[in-house]
């Protein structure tokens, strides 16, 4: 069931709000806690899972709802000011924006003393649970685990848990065997040091055993845990109705496939052994965490051994990441050709539109799942960042607008994510000036050349510095990682004004994706995904640079390109850029796109 049919209407809000607020008394509580979050803190939640969109109405992909006795606040960032204030009634529930004030600040002013506010330790992390606290202690009041979440007991028709089979992810995409990787992991674990280490993360497991799933929308992760013990045998607690056959054979004898309720003793005999655990304490559950140190395992906090490791992509991954970006630029190209004939003729609709382009993937005959639902947003709805189209806000694509586009695919050889803007009709002085601007700071990022140990953050600048000289810029990151058929968002790496301290390396893959939206009228965005290159000498150079390699294959509008505002070099870059388009796509687009597609990479 897609969260979004499941958005209550006010009278139904309202009934849900009171059935969790009686469930509360009955249990003695002053308030529940419930984030947009499931037992993995992945991005997208089974419909099982989807407590905030059924209690709230709120359907984004972040977000936190607090119910007291008397008023309730749902706490959302940037991305999503606008969307919650249409999804959810303000009357019942006050929407904050999480950037100006924290979910534990307004638990420390609202709280009473002796209040016992609840939470699931599943659906919080301990670097959470530990803020919650801290909070609840500025009000006297305390912050009690409860051993069922009690938004389930009044969900009288919660979907039941996911149980898609789990397939084994063949050596030809993954590139290296499963048993290398758990032996590289456990070797690393063992240096931390511990004996074993608690994986939360269903794509750090599906990466780590070469397996794939189907649990949640728009990314192949199998819900699972997994135990990597120093000796690199691995016990993986799934459910058995999601073992599908020759899973167990691909997976070997040194894994071992284990119900869930194991997970709990198989914590228990690692606390009796006095054993060190790794865990990622920003991202595994309470739960886990609570249960180690309860059986008297010492907890080493640090980073999820399989991150860093899955984010460096092996030549096998680069290569399918590279075919998956040629499949998918064709189908776009095929697409943006038949867009400028169909919005000309007027009538088309942002829905109508984003369903045309997927069913250009469909006919590769390799489209898996769309990466994330397609943001197709035309006019004021592009300058929503994280818009998604619905029956009630879908405008037309008329002349004077810009349509913002941004979509992906999920192909088994990978995974790709493209944001282009289009102009329909004429676009106007101000819209090329901003446009231009924009893949000014794109041109910048893609150009740079930086040695070992930058971060991202280092590099953020360059895609806002023709946009601030103007005294303008955009509210989110400017670049995340993404899996190889796996997450579309995938860290540790990104490029952010937020401090990272993970540097660049090579392997990795980033979006670059400046933008800039006049809350409104429209939205602007350029997004390739790019690949971080082996060091390489300069010319008179001392030392050896990384830069950044085009995989995203798409054509640039240039009718909002202002050439004057570009320097030659940026020209240049643009028509090189667009000749490697042209001479990658030209073979594998539609008869009919090829002109189009001539004209649209000419040289400016």
């Amino acid at each position: 069931m897609p969260i979004m049919d499941m958005a209550p209407t006010l009278t139904e809000l309202g009934e849900r709000l009171a059935r969790l607020r009686a469930e509360l008394t009955r249990r003695g509580l002053a308030g529940f806690v419930t984030p947009r979050a499931d037992a993995h803190q992945g991005e997208y939640v089974p419909p099982h899972d989807a407590r905030l969109a059924w209690l709230t109405g709120f359907t984004g992909s972040a977000g936190t709802v607090i119910v007291l006795r008397d008023e309730a606040a749902i706490f959302v960032d940037g991305r999503y000011t606008l969307q919650v204030r249409d999804e959810v009634d303000t009357q019942l529930i006050t929407p904050l924006p999480s950037m100006e004030i924290s979910p534990e600040d307004w638990i420390a002013k609202n709280l009473k003393k002796d209040d016992r506010l609840g939470y699931d330790p599943w659906l919080h992390t301990p670097d959470g649970v530990a803020r919650m606290q801290k909070a609840c202690a500025r009000a006297g009041a305390k912050l009690e685990p409860c051993t069922d979440n009690p938004v389930d007991a009044v969900w009288a028709d919660q979907p039941p848990p996911p149980k898609a089979a789990i397939i084994p992810y063949p050596i030809e995409y993954a590139g290296e065997e499963s048993s290398a990787k758990r032996a590289r992991i456990a070797e690393a674990v063992t240096k931390t040091p511990a004996a074993a280490t608690v994986l939360t993360m269903p794509d750090s497991i599906a990466w780590l055993l070469n397996i794939r799933g189907g649990d949640v929308t728009h990314s192949p992760l199998p819900l699972s845990f997994a135990i990597l013990y120093a000796d690199g045998r691995t016990e993986l607690f799934l459910d058995p109705d999601k073992i599908s056959d020759g899973l167990a054979a691909h997976l070997g004898d040194q894994v071992s496939l284990r119900d869930p309720g194991q997970l709990g003793p198989a914590l228990d005999a690692l606390g009796k052994q006095g054993r060190r655990v790794l865990l990622d304490t920003s991202t595994a559950a309470s739960w886990i965490s609570s249960r180690l140190e309860a059986a008297g395992a010492k907890l080493v906090a640090g980073a999820d051994p399989c991150a860093l490791p899955k984010a460096r992509k092996n030549a096998t991954e680069i290569a399918g990441m590279k075919k998956a970006h040629i499949r998918d630029g064709a189908a776009l190209s095929n697409f943006l050709a038949w867009l400028d004939q169909a919005a000309a003729g007027g009538g088309l609709d942002e829905i109508t539109a984003s369903d045309k382009l997927q069913s250009f993937r469909e006919a590769t005959g390799c489209l898996r799942d769309l990466s994330f639902p397609t943001i197709s947003g035309a006019g004021p709805n592009g300058a929503i960042v994280h818009y998604r189209a619905s029956p009630k806000s879908n405008r037309l694509l008329e002349a004077g607008n810009l349509y913002l586009l941004d979509s992906g695919a999920q192909y088994l050889d990978g995974t790709t994510d493209v944001t282009r803007t289009i102009a329909i009709g004429n676009p106007s002085t101000e819209q090329c000036d901003r446009f231009t601007r924009v893949l000014k700071g794109h041109i910048s990022l893609s150009t740079i050349r930086f040695p070992r140990g930058v971060t991202g953050a280092h590099l953020d600048v360059l895609a806002r510095a023709a946009l601030w000289k103007a005294g303008l810029d955009y509210d989110h990151g400017t670049g995340h990682g993404v899996g190889c058929y796996l997450g579309v968002h995938e860290g540790p790496q990104s490029i952010s004004r937020r401090p990272n301290s993970v540097a660049l390396e090579p392997g990795m893959i980033v979006s670059n994706e400046p933008g800039y939206y006049k809350q409104g009228a429209y939205g602007i965005r350029i997004e390739n995904l790019v690949l971080v290159t082996e060091p390489q000498s300069i010319a008179g150079g001392e030392r050896d640079m990384m830069g950044f390699a085009p995989l995203t294959l798409a054509p640039i509008d240039l009718r909002l390109v202002a050439r004057a505002l570009l320097s030659d070099e940026e020209a240049a870059w643009l028509n090189a850029y667009h000749r490697q388009v042209r001479e990658s796509l030209t073979p594998l687009v539609d008869a009919g796109t090829k002109a189009w597609l001539a004209s649209a990479t000419r040289a400016i």
